[in-house]
């Protein structure tokens, strides 16, 4: 895993841009597209982004456990919350670095300040995927984005926990022997490479 803070910031940074720009374009008709994301549409996946980021932002100020910051809100224009919840966060994390986090979806204990920033790179490079998967439009991260979040995702333990409806990722799908790293990626993360499939 990397340890690294100052990498670690500019590859989370260049993956939160990556999905603020796949989320500006996104207009009211999108957001009941389908995701692949489990039962959920467009809107729910930017209102899930969007708490993340402010959660994040709370647990780097040391407020993590506050469970307040975490919960999806309506808003009235969920792609300007979207921008502003991802310049906090980066904010944020810039004077992190020695800060414990806490992140209520893994329990009461703390984590370092890198591990957490990886756990954020890693949700945001799929997620990303997630947006442009949802728009039917190429996702096309900076090179070293997919290489650096596949390890991290590897480490991530694929048991029974992730069978919880409040697990973050999915059990892991397996994927052919000549997959890509972007494939693996999806798959160990409980992702389809393939959705939504062939046309119907």
């Amino acid at each position: 895993m990397l340890t690294d803070f100052p990498r670690l910031l500019d590859l989370d940074r260049r993956a939160v841009t990556l999905s603020v720009d796949l989320i500006a374009p996104v207009t009211a008709a999108d957001l009941t597209r389908p995701t692949p994301c489990t039962g959920w549409d467009l809107a729910d996946l930017i209102a899930h982004m969007t708490a993340q980021h402010r959660g994040f932002a709370a647990a780097a100020a040391g407020r993590g456990a506050d469970p307040q910051p975490w919960q999806p809100v309506p808003v009235a224009d969920p792609i300007t919350a979207y921008r502003q919840a991802a310049a906090d966060v980066q904010a944020a994390f810039a004077t992190a670095e020695d800060t414990a986090f806490t992140i209520p979806e893994f329990g009461p204990r703390t984590f370092p300040a890198r591990m957490a920033l990886s756990f954020h790179l890693v949700d945001y490079v799929v997620h990303a995927w997630d947006v442009a998967a949802a728009r039917g439009v190429p996702f096309e991260p900076a090179p070293e984005l997919i290489p650096a979040a596949l390890p991290i995702a590897l480490a991530v333990p694929d048991d029974d926990r992730r069978l919880s409806p409040q697990a973050p990722f999915r059990p892991a799908v397996s994927v052919t022997a000549t997959a890509t790293p972007l494939e693996k990626l999806l798959a160990t993360l409980g992702r389809d490479p393939a959705w939504p499939g062939p046309a119907k």
